[in-house]
């Protein structure tokens, strides 16, 4: 029944892969095809009929079809790791990457509160998790695999507190928003959510996080709460300084240290605040880059962000980071007398890193959306490398 139930849900899923609706649509995947794309012409007036109408009115045979073949896993993956957008191109009209699997599965009724915990946009997610998995995996004895329960709940936590960071952002800059292309669409800056729905959902959200703290030591509750304080002013910092980024970063890795905590019961600060300020230089590099998308937007709102600080001297601003991000977990690494694989998964994480600093075109919002997204690689290298040079040492 699951394996008919997970079919079903990968046929419905794939919808999503289809193009923007005109009157000649092309039904092809690339996942599960290497066949021509197939024209289905049925002389739509696309302009009277409402989206969603269009979209599921279309006859899909051949596609769903095809659409079978795919595996369970490689829809998981696509689910995980797919980006959407927030908006609509600049000619008006829908994309692919504006149909999410929240348009095809959720009740219409719950779509926006996902949509306000950023559901559909798991990059943010995986930002967060990295630094927990990385301290984690680093406080397993040598020889030993990582606690499978410690790296469960934080990626529950993970989701759930970046989801609840999203809301109170959202929240706090509704009227910033309204003014930005790529966020004048979010539930609350389009008024699809009321602020008072967005803070209720905001309690559950805290509440569900809470349920998860309760399961670690008393040493790691109090250090997660204390997290809060960043939580909750992390959103204002654009309007105050230049260097909002680094307050992201604060924000973001602290997982480093709570990861750690909640194995070890206490922090070892010669292992822990390096592994901590790396992740603080990593958030500088890509969130400089993410920034870089809506300068001119935040130069009109009148917000900061370090893209405005930095102006054509950003690269050579990141590489600084970029370096001190590699120097600090070669240190950590260091103090933890971890095994020579790890420092052989950082030479990988450094040529990633080197990558993006290079080819990304800062006057692209698309390349630097790219060069962002492709940051949840690094993370999964520096993983890997934690992980095999812990079982080695």
């Amino acid at each position: 029944m699951a394996s008919a139930l997970i079919s079903r849900v990968s046929r419905r899923f794939l919808k999503s892969s289809l193009p923007s609706y005109s009157p000649s649509i092309t039904v092809f995947n690339p996942l599960i095809s290497t066949q021509p794309p197939v024209k289905l012409n049925h002389g739509l007036n696309t302009s009277f009929v409402p989206f969603k109408q269009s979209l599921y009115q279309i006859p899909t045979f051949e596609y769903f079809k095809n659409a079978r073949s795919l595996s369970n896993f490689q829809i998981v993956v696509h689910i995980s790791t797919s980006p959407s957008k927030e908006n609509k191109n600049q000619s008006g009209s829908l994309s692919r990457g504006d149909i999410s699997w929240i348009d095809l599965y959720l009740p219409r009724q719950v779509q926006p509160y996902a949509r306000l915990a950023r559901l559909d946009r798991p990059i943010g997610t995986w930002l967060l998790l990295w630094p927990c998995m990385w301290s984690i995996t680093l406080a397993a004895a040598p020889g030993q695999l990582p606690d499978f329960k410690m790296l469960a709940l934080f990626g529950c936590g993970a989701l759930l507190l970046r989801g609840a960071g999203c809301t109170i952002n959202d929240l706090l800059d509704r009227d910033i928003d309204t003014k930005v292309e790529r966020t004048k669409s979010r539930p609350v800056a389009s008024g699809l959510l009321t602020p008072f729905q967005g803070l209720s959902f905001l309690g559950f959200q805290l509440l569900l996080g809470l349920g998860i703290l309760l399961q670690l030591n008393d040493y790691s509750r109090v250090l997660g709460a204390s997290s809060l304080l960043l939580v909750f002013s992390y959103p204002l910092m654009k309007r105050i300084t230049f260097w909002p980024q680094a307050f992201l970063g604060l924000t973001f890795n602290w997982g480093a240290l709570l990861g750690w905590a909640a194995v070890k019961g206490s922090l070892d600060p010669a292992i822990v605040l390096p592994l901590y300020a790396s992740g603080v230089f990593w958030t500088l590099v890509y969130d400089t880059i993410y920034a870089h998308q809506d300068k001119e937007d935040d130069l009109k709102v009148g917000v900061k962000s370090t893209a405005l600080r930095f102006g054509d001297s950003t690269k050579e601003w990141i590489t600084g980071f970029g370096i001190a991000c590699l120097g600090n977990l070669a240190l950590s690494g260091y103090n933890a007398e971890i095994g020579w694989p790890y420092y052989a998964f950082l030479a990988a994480a450094s040529g990633h890193l080197c990558w993006q600093i290079i080819t990304v075109d800062l006057s692209s919002r698309a390349d630097c959306n790219r060069k962002f997204v492709s940051n949840k690689w690094f993370g999964a290298i520096i993983f890997g490398g934690i992980l095999a040079g812990r079982l080695s040492s």
